[in-house]
């Protein structure tokens, strides 16, 4: 009998044989249970995206989605971002509206002081017809419509920028209309216009006399455009604090004396502190404001005796620093405290940018015409300080506009008073000083009517447009 042919019958399968082939097989099977899921549900997950766009839109990422995601009005968009912005801040002045310039843990004060600015907030996108830039263009003379008011009408105008009553006999400064390049007419369509922008607005102007100079304009356009100027206040709150009262607009035009934004202090010796991380008590009083508009950087630049401060402060200790130092460690005070002050749902900001002087070879002396040629200009404010103003700016989280007025305002050599303005006792130039140029031509503010009323044509342009910050 051959053996070999005849196979042996198995032997019964051992314990520990059959738990594995049990678990094997329990494996095999989760696995392909696993697996029907899983193309159950790729399968459903198409279906459902290839029949709802709203649903694929919304779990696209941000910068992928379709156009109709932005559709929302500009603004409503604005007062989300705004929205979230003020949750997710914490404010921590200390009592009296002060800000310190760096707190203990202050990540912001770190990353500049290592040159690195703070990201800003995410600025709202600009519908197309905001695409041109209200602050290039030409200047076009327009004696039909401009001036928009006389001196006389306005009683609100002061004797300084009052030109024509100093004795002008020129009115052609008072005829020339700012023509933006490819955004249509500024103010062209008549005043009242850009007035209701104002209704039931409270707006206030803080900064130094070039922002006085704009709280005059804005005034007296809104004083000769009134129905019933019976229906007018000014209020003079205190000696730096006035208020114009429009009841039939239900709106106020305000003005806050703060030329260096930051507090200056009068000590018990006489000495003259500006305390760098401090903001003046009376900026209190800009809380709930609709429309905010800053400016500062003339009195920064005066040195000797025209210097308004004999030392400078921080955390109550007297420090020494370069002016562009100081300067940008005021601004960033400024910053700090609108960041943590100012409810964006509510208010506008706004900082004007540096208002020319024409001295020297500019000078501002017996001209009658703007600058055509804009070769000629030769700029006189240091770039250094308006390159902290737009830095600044740009590192804050609030969206604050940058009413860029320098450049158009630099082509106005003619719009000064020049000589035809008062001297320190508030009494207009005499013959024999009118003579003498050099020492009393004014060549840094602006006459009334003029300029200034551009400029607030502009901020209300501004005013109905999506807030934007520095470009």
């Amino acid at each position: 009998m051959d053996h070999s042919a005849v196979k042996s019958s198995p032997s019964p399968p051992s314990s520990s044989s059959r738990h594995q082939r049990w678990a094997l097989a329990t494996s095999l099977s989760t696995l392909l249970c696993l697996s029907i899921l899983v193309v159950v549900s790729v399968a459903g997950l198409l279906l459902l995206l290839g029949s709802s766009r709203p649903l694929f839109a919304a779990l696209m990422p941000r910068q992928q989605q379709q156009p109709e995601a932005d559709a929302e009005a500009p603004w409503e968009r604005y007062v989300k971002l705004a929205q979230q912005a003020a949750a997710s801040r914490s404010p921590s002045t200390s009592p009296g509206g002060v800000v310190r310039d760096r707190d203990a843990g202050d990540e912001d004060a770190e990353a500049e002081d290592d040159g690195v600015a703070p990201a800003p907030a995410p600025a709202p996108a600009q519908a197309p017809e905001e695409s041109c830039d209200l602050f290039e263009g030409r200047w076009v003379r327009d004696a039909a419509r401009y001036p928009m008011y006389e001196a006389a009408e306005c009683p609100l105008l002061s004797e300084q920028v009052t030109c024509r009553r100093n004795g002008r006999a020129d009115a052609g400064y008072e005829q020339w209309r700012w023509q933006p390049r490819g955004c249509g007419g500024v103010g062209g369509g008549g005043i009242e216009a850009g007035l209701e922008r104002l209704r039931n607005r409270r707006v206030v102007f803080v900064g130094d006399s070039l922002n006085r100079n704009m709280w005059e304009s804005l005034a007296c356009l809104v004083y000769t455009a009134v129905p019933d100027r019976s229906r007018v206040r000014v209020e003079d709150v205190a000696s730096d604090y006035r208020i114009f009262l429009a009841m039939d607009y239900n709106c106020s035009v305000e003005f806050i004396w703060s030329p260096l934004l930051v507090k200056l202090e009068t000590k018990q010796d006489r000495t003259r502190a500006l305390k760098l991380d401090q903001l003046p008590a009376t900026l209190e009083q800009i809380r709930g404001a609709d429309v905010l508009v800053f400016n500062t950087g003339h009195w920064w630049t005066h040195t000797g005796n025209l210097r308004a401060w004999d030392h400078l402060e921080r955390d109550g200790k007297m420090v020494e620093m370069g002016g562009d130092e100081a300067f940008n460690r005021a601004l960033r005070t400024w910053a700090r405290w609108v960041d943590q002050n100012v409810d964006t749902t509510k208010t506008r900001v706004f900082f004007r940018s540096v208002s020319p002087e024409h001295k020297g070879e500019n000078w501002c002396y017996n001209q009658t015409s703007p600058i055509t040629e804009e070769t000629k200009i030769v700029p006189w404010f240091p770039r250094t300080l308006v390159s902290i103003v737009e830095r600044n700016i740009r590192s804050m989280r609030t969206p604050v506009t940058y009413l860029n007025v320098t450049h158009l305002s630099e082509l106005r050599i003619d719009a000064h008073p020049s000589v035809y303005t008062i001297t320190g006792e508030g009494k207009p130039l005499s013959m024999e000083q009118r003579q003498q140029p050099l020492v009393y031509a004014d060549c840094s503010h602006w006459c009334l009517p003029g300029l200034p009323d551009t400029w607030n044509l502009l901020l209300l342009a501004s005013l109905a447009r999506s807030p934007i910050n520095v470009h």
